[in-house]
């Protein structure tokens, strides 16, 4: 092969010099304009001058032989005999990842001097691990080999199947590396009144195993056609989804009946929810869900079920899921989005809400859960996120008072100046009172802000209307609306649990006033044809507690009235309470009740109303536990002890006089 070369190199070289003479010699062969013709000076001689550079054709045929020289070298080296007389450059991956060891003899010859007795022990222990390796790099190579052969021989459905088998087992150690944390210990608050409640008296009692009944009727109806869904659709026997929930099935009824089971002592079909929860409930889905929601039912619930049973599950899952609701805060004043998406943490607002704004009833009613949440995990963020709206909220100008529905989370601005007590704003207002109330009444500064804009809704919005009847109405740009909806019948169970610690002894007047509202909304039920309340009524135009528009004349089985019933009950024991209550009791079983569980209907004031086909899981949530309650002793859930979510969720009052929450610290 060297021989070749010299050769080949001595040949290139002869045409090469052969060439440069013959274009020395005939200049015409070449173009005048690819001449350089020399300038010559006087007395110069007249012997022609070499050219100082190469023509273009020149330097081509130079470029050519330069390149035949390259190759023929990178040919020269790979084809090189392979013997111990020359250097040996192997590229494999033995030697990558070997150290080459030279023989004694190469050792001999080499400059380096050997330590008598060192050198050979260490050359001869490098010999065996470099053998080592080498057999273990045929090993592995042998077996890739022949687990290729053997993927190979297989079909494309056993194929397929082996890979998702790895995908499987790829995911299932991704849960166990990214699992849930184990939470720290914390002190479980005082429990009292968890389960029973016997009235006493054999008619309530009967009248409370009623309501018993009813409950199972819906959770058995929700087992049979619509397990696993987040709502029923009792007509048509199967599962039901609104967009609060995404696209996704999450066994919102599971979630929000499972306290309510327990309570009323229907304890296997609270383990079979429980079962549920911990094989198929996963919040690691690609939907966007509503923050509010989510929270009041799925975090409230799970937390009121782990308090009231000890099951360590819901705790764990009430947390991952809180996590990823965190997102939403990410905004610019710290004003949580509507909705978020739960994989991607992505949120946004309601298209229908004023100027992209966030509703004051869904970023305010979230103090209840996250400081719990706080409580449970030692995570400071969930109480300094609610604390954060809290102070922000204080800073803002309100008009005439009143805190408007929408605020806008970019800006920091109030939206449209619409103030209600009923939709868009209710449970702020429920919530300033209930973080007093589960703080042990110390959080002072929620008492102060409750009592403030109770004050204005007092000034502004409560009215009374010519037949007498006190009713609250909503403010809409300095103008008065004398419209009361059903969501806004809770109030007369809030002014009752907030008269005591009333500023100015105050006590009994809002006592007074719940009752007025009970009185009111009662009678919003007792002028319809089914003696159930309609979702929004009147008083003007000489119609008092009556709905006029055809889209405000359906019941869809909302607790709020009957929630005030046992707030009034609890606070007075006017058997009154009791009594309308078991007016809602009978008009719901006979109006709502269907082979496939309990639907809404449409038309109260008709005597052939049409359903609309949806068991709400407040249903299970509320409306019935309230029943159950309604009729049940004081000492269920003794209002001493616990404070109920605006999903009537109870939570324990937390003893917070000798702890500090963290991140408590930098708020005040």
């Amino acid at each position: 092969n060297v021989s070749v070369f010299h050769s080949y190199y001595s040949y290139s070289f002869v045409l090469y010099r052969a060439f440069l003479y013959q274009n020395m010699t005939t200049p015409a062969l070449l173009p005048l304009s690819g001449r350089r013709i020399p300038t010559l000076s006087p007395g110069a001689s007249s012997f022609p001058h070499h050219r100082a550079t190469l023509r273009l054709s020149e330097k081509f045929i130079l470029l050519l032989i330069l390149s035949a020289f390259i190759t023929l070298c990178f040919g020269a080296f790979f084809f090189l005999p392979d013997n111990s007389k020359h250097k040996r450059f192997d590229f494999g991956l033995e030697d990558v990842l070997i150290p080459h060891i030279e023989s004694e003899k190469e050792a001999r010859h080499s400059s380096r001097q050997v330590i008598h007795g060192v050198g050979g022990h260490d050359e001869h222990r490098h010999r065996e691990e470099e053998e080592s390796l080498r057999d273990k790099i045929r090993a592995d190579h042998e077996r890739a080999l022949q687990e290729a052969k053997e993927k190979l021989r297989k079909s494309k459905e056993e194929l397929k199947a082996e890979i998702q088998t790895e995908k499987t087992k790829v995911v299932e150690d991704l849960k166990k590396k990214d699992g849930p944390k184990p939470l720290p210990p914390v002190p479980m608050p005082k429990l009292v009144g968890v389960s029973d409640g016997d009235p006493g008296d054999s008619d309530t009692k009967e009248k409370r195993d009623k309501i018993r009944e009813m409950m199972k009727h819906a959770w058995d109806s929700y087992r049979q056609y619509g397990w696993g869904h987040n709502e029923l659709k009792p007509i048509a026997k199967k599962g039901h989804s609104t967009n609060i929930f995404g696209n996704s099935q999450m066994g919102a009824t599971i979630v929000d009946a499972l306290d309510t089971l327990y309570i009323m002592g229907l304890h296997d079909e609270f383990k079979d929810g429980q079962e549920w929860i911990e094989q198929n409930l996963d919040f690691s889905v690609n939907a966007e869900v509503s923050v509010f929601e989510v929270n009041i039912r799925f975090i409230g619930g799970l937390l009121a079920a782990y308090y009231l049973s000890g099951q360590e599950v819901f705790k764990v899952k009430a947390v991952q899921l809180a996590e990823k609701l965190l997102p939403a805060f990410n905004t610019p004043t710290g004003i949580p989005w509507a909705m978020v998406n739960l994989k991607s943490g992505v949120g946004r607002n309601w298209g229908w809400a004023s100027a992209g704004s966030s509703i004051l009833a869904e970023f305010g009613t979230l103090h209840m859960e996250f400081v719990h949440l706080t409580y449970l995990t030692g995570n400071p963020a969930y109480y300094q996120k609610v604390m954060h709206i809290r102070k922000l909220l204080a800073k803002m100008d309100r008009p005439n008072g009143l805190y408007p529905n929408y605020l806008n989370p970019r800006t920091g601005r109030w939206g449209q100046h619409h103030t209600s007590v009923g939709g868009l704003g209710d449970s702020f207002y429920e919530y300033l009172l209930k973080a007093w109330l589960m703080s042990d009444k110390t959080d002072t500064e929620a008492r102060k802000t409750y009592d403030d804009a109770i004050e204005a809704i007092e000034r502004h919005l409560i009215r009374k209307s010519n037949g007498g009847l006190t009713f609250i109405g909503e403010w809409k740009n300095g103008h008065l609306e004398r419209k009361m909806g059903h969501l806004t019948c809770f109030a007369g169970g809030m002014f009752a649990l907030g008269a005591d610690g009333s500023p100015d002894d105050k006590a009994g007047h809002y006592l007074q006033l719940g009752a007025e509202i009970a009185h009111t909304c009662h009678e919003s039920y007792d002028r319809t044809v089914l003696k159930l309340g309609p979702e929004a009524f009147k008083f003007d135009s000489g119609l008092e507690a009556v709905a006029v528009r055809q889209n405000e004349k359906y019941y869809i089985l909302r607790p709020e009235v009957i929630e005030t019933y046992w707030y009034m009950w609890r606070f007075t024991h006017d058997p009154k309470y009791r009594q309308w209550g078991w007016e809602a009791v009978q008009a719901i079983d006979k109006y709502c009740r269907v082979s496939g569980g309990f639907s809404g209907v449409k038309d109260v004031y008709s005597s052939n109303p049409t359903y609309d086909d949806v068991q709400q899981s407040f249903f299970l949530a509320e409306t019935l536990k309230y029943l159950y309650l309604l009729f049940s002793s004081d000492e269920l859930l003794p209002l001493e002890n616990w404070v109920f979510n605006t999903e009537a969720h109870p939570l324990p009052v937390l003893h917070l006089g000798n702890i500090t929450l963290p991140g408590s610290e930098t708020q005040r």
